[in-house]
């Protein structure tokens, strides 16, 4: 049995790290409704004014546009390769199979600024234009990588006896996996395919590399804090985007239950 003391550390602990991790999110919503242009403590005052210029920017709305075509290029690309990888080395013994698997993980470990400068030199190479398919190429490197973790983690829990049970019942292939494999692995695609759109939505190293003259939005809030222009309309953004993402990531951990047919711990 724990302590009381123990106990207590351990919520002081979570608070700490809870804090670290959020008090500078709500420090930039807060800076959202900020009244004065310049980012200074305490706030002068509250307002929206800032809201109506940062959703009208034409510059923002274009690279907004961009990052939500090439997140969800990107998150499809993911999911059908990322799936397709995993049920074949999870399902298939080969010479190599684990370095497959290592090949597979290895895109997500290396530096951004790696696999950008690859990228970007192999499309030079081959005299590709840089645009919008470059990009969801780029992004789709390390998406791979998420959907193909989170798919054959869910494979390896998943009773074989199931799969068994369904072929010896008359099931052919297809309806094996419609009816028994898919519905044990579509929160997994679901949570796999929300956090590659999440990490695609946000690149800013590879995008660099790939986009060309094109901006994404992570670009465009770069470019606007790096010159120090429209500091309040990049707030408005970013407190934005975090007020709808909170709607997948709710949603996500609601379908990521674990179903009783998945095997647990003894």
């Amino acid at each position: 049995m724990e302590s009381r003391n123990t106990r207590i550390a351990l919520s002081v602990w979570v608070a700490v790290v809870l804090a670290f991790l959020y008090i500078p999110i709500l420090l930039i919503c807060l800076y959202a409704f900020n009244r004065s242009n310049v980012e200074s403590w305490p706030i002068p005052g509250l307002t929206t004014k800032w809201f109506s210029p940062a959703i009208h920017d034409p510059d923002m709305q274009q690279a907004l546009w961009l990052s939500l075509k090439a997140g969800a290029l990107s998150t499809a690309v993911a999911l059908v390769l990322g799936s397709a990888a995993a049920f074949g080395v999870h399902r298939f013994r080969f010479f190599g199979r684990e370095a497959v698997s290592f090949l597979l993980v290895l895109p997500i470990a290396l530096p951004g600024i790696i696999t950008g400068m690859a990228l970007n030199s192999y499309f030079t190479f081959w005299k590709i234009n840089f645009g919008l398919w470059t990009i969801v190429i780029g992004h789709a490197t390390f998406c791979v990588v998420v959907v193909y973790n989170n798919v054959i983690a869910r494979l390896r829990r998943v009773p074989g006896s199931l799969t068994e049970a369904s072929m010896d019942l008359g099931a052919d292939g297809w309806q094996t996996f419609r009816h028994v494999t898919f519905p044990t692995i579509s929160t997994a695609l679901i949570s796999g395919g929300l956090l590659a759109f999440a990490l695609s939505f946000d690149e800013v190293i590879v995008t660099t590399f790939t986009a060309g003259a094109q901006n994404t939005l992570p670009i465009w809030i770069f470019g606007q804090i790096r010159l120090g222009q429209s500091l309040p309309q990049v707030n408005v953004v970013v407190f934005l985007i975090l007020a709808v993402t909170i709607v997948p990531v709710a949603l996500a951990q609601r379908l990521t239950r674990e179903s009783g047919i998945l095997r647990t711990e003894e």
